[in-house]
């Protein structure tokens, strides 16, 4: 082989090299320095809790849902909060996040942390995996991830795997990423840090993380979560699928959920635009199929139907000249001449045309039906003589002649002559007597 042949050999073979290594920068949606970041306050949650955050922050929209009806009832959380949505729509994972109110109310305040975080994970979930398992040893070096009465760290060929003490009294850590992992190493991209939580405290013992604050455990019952992480694989899986939150609120509806290895579900996405543009060429579906899917389950939701009685359908004609059973109906004729008096002009006789050949008598209808209704003879109407109202008499105004007063000096004299006339009558009746 000639030098020649050998340097074409050696540059073809270098491109053949360099050509994977192109497509898998093309690949990578995030640099590393973005996943320290955006990881850096998940990473050091058990791994029950981080593989569902990791599933429901794929579903922005149904995290701002759940978060939203989370603040509309305070104080609900764990299994009493996951029951009371276990019938809504959502994603599983996003169901389990409703019994953790902080972690819901943080994704929620940072939407667009959550979107960035949840497309990382579909499009670079190895590269994920393995960032976790660094933040986690960098915590362990700084002396600030160990084992207590909360949690319980367990090393094993190289892997960091986090669990919760007690599985029915489940410990969110708040922890800040600048003293958990010691000095940052990315002077541009700080990590990303969370206020602490309300009701969270801080505890002073040897042994313990300074770095950690806690608050009351969460009641969850046993088999909660449904999600884990195989360290091995470097993926998120489906550990189990018998949880009272996983059943579909529409029966028709296909659940991708199965146990192995999770399947993202773009029809939980709601429309949300994959802003990657690997994650919208293996996902987006076109917009009347995706539009079609979400109808699907309305369509099948029962609903009450109030059936309408059929247009077409005659009525049955009641004979009049028929007897019912059992009741007896009065005649109806003034009700009949006043509505023939109200509407002349539409009972109109129908004009029929004659038949060619004169029905045999037992197929003719009955005639009733074919004659018009004879005239009746109306009654004639009974005169009443009216009786013309009595005036009555009206009193005669008694008319009261109005004297004027007498002065009182008359009176005196009129009262003087009145008793001289008295005594002057009363001397014409005595008997005279003779002397």
């Amino acid at each position: 082989m000639t030098l020649l042949s050998r340097k074409l050999f050696a540059g073809l073979l270098a491109l053949l090299v360099a050509m994977p290594l192109a497509v898998g920068q093309a690949r990578a949606a995030y640099t590393q320095a973005e996943l320290d970041q955006m990881l850096a306050p998940i990473a050091l949650y058990p791994d029950p809790l981080l593989s569902q955050i990791l599933m429901a922050s794929t579903y922005p929209i149904e995290v701002v849902e759940a978060a939203r009806w989370s603040r509309a009832n305070p104080g609900v959380q764990g299994d009493a909060a996951v029951r009371m949505v276990q019938d809504r729509d959502w994603d599983p994972s996003v169901k389990s996040l409703v019994a953790f109110p902080h972690v819901l109310a943080r994704m929620d305040e940072n939407i667009e942390w959550t979107r960035r975080l949840g497309e990382a994970f579909i499009v670079q979930e190895p590269v994920v995996m393995e960032t976790v398992q660094a933040l986690r040893r960098r915590a362990q070096a700084s002396g600030q991830l160990a084992s207590d009465d909360r949690l319980r760290v367990v090393e094993e060929a190289q892997l960091v795997a986090i669990e919760p003490a007690n599985p029915q009294y489940f410990y969110v850590p708040y922890y800040d990423p600048w003293i958990a992992y010691g000095p940052w190493w990315w002077p541009a991209y700080p990590p990303v840090v969370w206020a602490p939580w309300p009701g969270y405290a801080r505890f002073y013992r040897p042994g313990l993380s300074v770095g950690f604050w806690w608050g009351a455990p969460v009641g969850i019952s046993v088999g909660f979560f449904f999600g884990g992480v195989d360290w091995y694989q470097r993926h998120v899986r489906v550990v189990h699928v018998n949880n009272y939150y996983i059943r579909p609120a529409v029966a028709t509806r296909t659940v991708i959920l199965r146990p192995g290895r999770w399947q993202h579900d773009p029809w939980h996405r709601r429309g949300a635009e994959y802003r990657d543009p690997v994650a919208r060429q293996q996902f987006a579906a076109p917009a009347p199929l995706r539009d079609q899917r979400r109808e699907e389950p309305r369509r099948e939701e029962p609903r009450r139907i109030f059936a309408a009685p059929p247009a077409a359908a005659p009525r049955a004609e009641i004979r009049r000249d028929e007897p019912r059973l059992g009741v007896q109906r009065p005649p109806e004729r003034r009700q009949e001449r006043s509505r023939a008096d109200r509407q002349p002009e539409q009972r109109k006789p129908e004009a029929r045309l004659a038949p060619a050949s004169p029905p045999s008598a037992e197929r003719m209808p009955p005639a009733r039906a074919e004659r018009a209704p004879a005239p009746r003879a109306e009654p004639a109407p009974v005169l009443r003589a009216e009786r013309a109202p009595v005036p009555r008499a009206e009193p005669a105004p008694v008319l009261r002649a109005e004297r004027a007063p007498a002065p009182r000096a008359e009176r005196k004299d009129q009262r003087q002559n009145g008793r001289g006339d008295r005594e002057h009558q009363g001397s014409r009746d005595r008997p005279v007597q003779l002397r």
